[in-house]
């Protein structure tokens, strides 16, 4: 099997998962970059207050978001995107905590999406002081981007598996996962009912 995934990133408008204000997509086909995508989203009712700590972090503001489509209105767009791809992400448990939190707010099928961290797969794979994302992915050959712009961020999750991918001769991302002793997680899909 080729190394195919898509990596994915979200900001949040505050500390609820929920909050998903932008995302970023980067589909990768036989260890290679072949599209992506990112775009803001306008966070569900009810949890869309943005705190001044995220706006900091992120520099996206309420009026960024006012004619960007709601969690809602893009879910078709980023589901189509990720296809049945194992979506990577830097500390995936919150990525995939946005995905679950969003979807449970707006009432909307989630698919059973499986998930790798590239966090986990860096510890593995190399010797850092720190395993933040901007220095594990400069070890990884891609230095000096817009580090919590979602798509820049994606990219450089991306760049991570492809090198360890590389690094430990592992030809999908299954065979990496077993290679570095790290989990591939299986979410089951979940639906709630709007009140």
């Amino acid at each position: 099997m080729p190394l195919d995934f898509t990596a994915i990133d979200f900001e949040t408008a505050n500390s609820s998962p929920a909050s998903a204000c932008s995302v970023g997509l980067v589909r990768v086909r036989d260890g290679e970059v072949v599209a992506t995508d990112g775009w803001l989203i306008r966070p569900p009712a009810g949890f869309d207050d943005f705190q001044e700590w995220n706006v900091r972090i992120h520099g996206i503001e309420p009026h960024h978001v006012v004619d960007a489509p709601s969690w809602s209105e893009q879910f078709e767009r980023l589901c189509d995107f990720a296809g049945s791809d194992v979506l990577v992400a830097h500390n995936a448990s919150f990525d995939m905590k946005v995905l679950h939190k969003a979807s449970e707010a707006t009432g909307e099928l989630l698919p059973p999406f499986r998930s790798l961290c590239s966090l986990q797969v860096a510890r593995k794979t190399y010797i850092l002081d720190s395993y933040r994302l901007p220095v594990a992915a400069a070890a990884a050959g891609f230095e000096e981007f817009a580090h919590h712009e979602a798509l820049a961020d994606a990219r450089a999750c991306a760049q991570i598996v492809i090198d360890s991918a590389r690094r430990s001769n592992s030809d999908d991302v299954h065979a990496l996962a077993k290679a570095l002793k790290v989990t591939i997680s299986a979410t089951p899909a979940r639906a709630t009912v709007r009140a």
